[in-house]
């Protein structure tokens, strides 16, 4: 019989609904069986790409025997972390300050009745290996000591929730931070960063695109090393296997050094983010190979982006699985992904096979696990043999396409998408291609029309998740922060006046569900349901903090309209996390950027002219890295403009355009010569 998660709309609980474990999703029924039984809760954290996620399903919850353990000892409860990342952020901390290791998924949490985790660890086999115990013999001794130590276990708990406070950081009267602070988060970086192989630390080595973003900065502001290291680090990665060489888009993180093995899921926000770094690359490089690469990596992510992540509404779907069925029908991590050279040479002509062997190491020693090999850029082609390669590589995608493929998790994401929008709107105004910016403005469009809705008082809200027509989900911090960022940016390419309504209408609610007394902002909304901690954080993970986002996008769209208000929270926002910043900028690298704009306020360029001649300015300004200017192009058809926007062209001028330079609320002349524009931003 399926079990309570038969109805959910994540894919990762369906995948578990007909376990015998007898799963509930969070929320007040499970809760309430654990208070009412005096039983303690299993709770266990994962997603749908996880590979260790369904190696533990498969030993341990679709087994009878474990699976009556479970319903024996436990209230056993599933989540998904990317629909309820409140829960995996408190249970991921919570693990680390008990366990002193580091987390991941499967995260395998032990609560008492109340919530309170007294036993945390990650994966579990069934029987003992691994230095790990044997997950059938851990669920008695775990459910045992609830019963009989219940004194140890209401101490550590006390102790837990005062340790979870301290990670609530205590607010500056004012930013102390300044330039200091952002050199010592270059030097941060620069202390970790690998050299050889591009990337930070050893392996396992991840994108980290808020560190790549502060490198970015500190370049643009002429610190050469700092150039140099991000642009090694994008060169990497489009040249390693972490980067799917025959069909587009990356992977999550690289299991080795130089980026060539990676982890095959393939997750939304490491693509929004990467296009965005991709087309700065690309803006900041002079190295001819360079730029071909990064545009290249640009148009086929977007490629694969169309082809297996849009949804037939415009959004954009969440993740593709790790793991597929082999030839022999086993689920294996990366068996869409590696090859065979018999394969290779069967589908390919043989000056095909000679270029592509050479120039995607099929040449070299199998790479993935010793017997396949998984495709990476060995060596770059030159003219002569890009042809040839090109043509491998379609076969090869041909051949691959009729493979049992991953699995899709096909729910929508608020927070995920608006930094594809992002990603998507930047490429389509750096590269001049309007399609991709209809992409963006789509999916706009979905959350607008379908994840902005009105709650039991009247009021608009964000939800958080969508699938087969059901929303649902209180929005968090990062839904509101990142899907601002992405109006600001979708605006500076195609400007639309339902999108500045909709930014105005998402920095309010902003403001009122999520802005803390003493500034800076909440992860939950002031009406989220009560969990044991309410998590307020600096740092960056896999996707940006929310925080630093909030505070970069309320600063500009402050400057943008003219509203001190926004401006002042944002500078709350930093005095909270001012000793953070202070302490470890390169960890707070989003804040770090939201001290680099407040330290030197952006600057506003307003183009008005008629269409056709603001596409020749937008192309020749794309050309060009200006990641401290916001511009504006606007057609002189426009007439719902923001005050700050409103700039009448000169009669004389009505057929031409007119540009003008806004640093804080001082304003340039007019200009209707490109070149002398250029010169002066």
């Amino acid at each position: 019989m399926p079990n309570a998660l038969k109805q959910e709309t994540s894919p990762y609980l369906l995948q578990h609904a007909d376990n015998p474990v007898q799963w509930y999703p969070w929320g007040e029924e499970a809760l309430d069986l654990a208070r009412n039984q005096n039983k303690p809760i299993l709770l266990s954290i994962g997603y749908s790409a996880c590979h260790w996620c369904h190696v533990m399903a498969h030993e341990s919850f679709e087994d009878a025997a474990t699976a009556a353990l479970m319903n024996a000892h436990f209230i056993n409860i599933k989540v998904d972390r990317e629909e309820r990342p409140d829960i995996d952020q408190i249970y991921q901390t919570a693990h680390s300050m008990l366990s002193k290791a580091s987390g991941g998924w499967p995260l395998t949490v032990f609560l008492t009745p109340d919530q309170e985790p007294y036993f945390t660890g990650t994966y579990f086999p069934k029987t003992a290996r691994y230095q790990l115990p044997g997950f059938a013999d851990l669920i008695p001794r775990v459910a045992a000591y609830y019963h009989e130590r219940k004194a140890d276990v209401a101490s550590q708990n006390e102790q837990l929730k005062e340790a979870l406070k301290r990670t609530i950081p205590i607010a500056n009267h004012i930013v102390t931070a300044d330039e200091a602070s952002l050199t010592l988060g270059f030097q941060q970086l620069h202390d970790s960063f690998d050299f050889e192989n591009g990337g930070f630390g050893t392996a396992p080595k991840f994108p980290n695109p808020a560190d790549i973003t502060l490198l970015l900065h500190q370049a643009r502001a002429g610190n050469q090393v700092a150039k140099a290291m991000a642009l090694q680090m994008l060169s990497a990665m489009a040249s390693g296997g972490i980067y799917d060489q025959i069909g587009g888009g990356f992977c999550r993180y690289s299991v080795d050094e130089r980026w060539n093995i990676p982890h095959f899921e393939k997750m939304l926000y490491d693509n929004g983010q990467l296009l965005f770094l991709y087309a700065d690359g690309w803006q900041m490089s002079q190295n001819t190979d360079d730029k071909a690469l990064y545009s290249k990596v640009v148009e086929e992510t977007i490629t694969w982006l169309q082809r297996e992540m849009l949804s037939p509404n415009g959004a954009i779907y969440s993740s593709l699985d790790a793991d597929s069925l082999d030839t022999h029908g086993h689920s294996e991590e990366g068996a869409f992904y590696v090859w065979q050279l018999n394969e290779i040479k069967a589908l390919l002509s043989p000056a095909e096979f000679v270029v592509a062997t050479r120039c995607l190491g099929f040449d070299r020693a199998a790479n993935f696990e010793g017997q396949a090999w998984h495709a990476y850029l060995a060596i770059m082609p030159d003219e002569e043999d890009q042809a040839l390669l090109n043509s491998a590589k379609a076969k090869l995608f041909s051949a691959r396409e009729h493979r049992i493929r991953p699995g899709l998790d096909d729910k929508i994401l608020t927070a995920w998408n608006a930094l594809a929008i992002k990603g998507l709107a930047r490429s389509g105004a750096v590269f001049n291609r309007p399609d991709w910016i209809k992409i963006a403005q789509h999916a706009v469009d979905f959350i607008h029309q379908h994840l902005w809705v009105k709650n039991s008082t009247g009021k608009y809200q964000l939800l958080a998740t969508a699938k087969d027509g059901k929303v649902h989900l209180n929005a968090y911090l990062d839904d509101y922060a990142f899907l601002l960022d992405a109006l600001i940016e979708l605006m500076q390419t195609e400007y639309r006046s339902t999108d500045m309504q909709f930014a105005e209408d998402i920095a309010e609610a902003l403001l009122e569900n999520f802005e803390a007394e003493d500034g800076g902002f909440y992860f939950t909304s002031h009406q989220h349901e009560q969990l044991i901690h309410r998590p307020k954080s600096a740092y960056d993970n896999a996707t940006p903090n929310g925080n630093g986002i909030a505070a970069v996008a309320l600063q500009r769209l402050g400057h943008i309209l003219g509203e001190p208000r926004y401006l002042q929270i944002a500078e709350r926002a930093l005095q909270a996390f001012d000793t953070l910043i202070k302490r470890n900028p390169a960890g707070c690298a989003s804040l770090s950027h939201a001290l680099n704009e407040y330290l030197t306020p952006p600057t506003l360029v307003i183009v008005r002219g008629q269409a056709n001649n603001l596409s020749q300015w937008r192309r020749e300004i794309g050309q060009h890295y200006y990641p401290h200017h916001i511009f504006f192009y606007l057609d002189e058809a426009i007439t719902s403009l923001p005050n700050a926007l409103q700039r009448p062209l000169p009669e004389n001028l009505a057929n031409d355009v007119n540009a003008w330079i806004c640093k804080g609320v001082v304003c340039s002349q007019g200009m209707n010569h490109l070149p002398s524009l250029l010169s002066h931003i």
